[in-house]
């Protein structure tokens, strides 16, 4: 029995890599860039592809929805996400103008990046029909690692190497090679980490 299901699963494992790496080669020609070796897992939410770059290596886990809203006329990337960089299931990224992450990031489930919060000020509007406000970059620089649950606002820039812990806020910059914790996360060590 125990052989029949290691057949089963072990066929299972190569199924999803086979479907995932199809996938991601069948919807590779509809972004602004799209590199080798880079799989996209399905169950997966895009929109605004045309202003998405994905670069070599990356891997996005099932669950994530990557989402670039139109910018007026402007028609540069407003989601980066570099070479060698590790998305786990059920994250969002959601960008305006510019949501970069920098090579070899890791983000641990559900992690929410976003350049923009919704406006609330019109109490006669449902905030969904009141637009967007706050757009400012989000810069996550090479090496840096989120962990679940993470929040990063608008504005903010992340240094290299840095760790942010698990159900943290993100709300304003965080060095590089420090730990940042809690809502709102703030500096509580640095660490030698070095990039390679």
């Amino acid at each position: 029995m125990m052989q029949i299901s290691k057949l089963f699963l072990t066929t299972y494992r190569l199924f999803d890599r086979v479907r995932n790496k199809c996938f991601s080669r069948l919807i590779s020609g509809a972004f602004a860039r799209f590199g080798r070796k880079s799989v996209l897992c399905l169950p997966l939410r895009i929109s605004g592809e045309e202003r998405i770059q994905i670069g070599e290596g990356v891997f996005l886990g099932p669950g994530c929805w990557l989402q670039a809203l139109p910018d007026g006329s402007n028609s540069n990337s407003a989601i980066s996400i570099g070479s060698g960089c590790s998305v786990a299931g059920y994250c969002v990224i959601s960008g305006v103008r510019e949501v970069r992450l920098e090579r070899n990031v890791l983000l641990a489930r559900n992690v929410y990046i976003s350049d923009h919060i919704h406006k609330y000020s019109d109490r006669a509007l449902p905030i969904l029909a009141q637009g967007l406000d706050k757009i400012l970059p989000v810069h996550i620089k090479e090496g840096a690692w989120l962990g679940q649950n993470v929040v990063v606002c608008p504005g903010v820039t992340i240094g290299t190497g840095a760790v942010v812990g698990a159900n943290s806020v993100v709300k304003s910059d965080v060095p590089d090679f420090s730990v940042a914790v809690g809502a709102p996360a703030r500096v509580v060590s640095a660490h030698s980490l070095a990039v390679r």
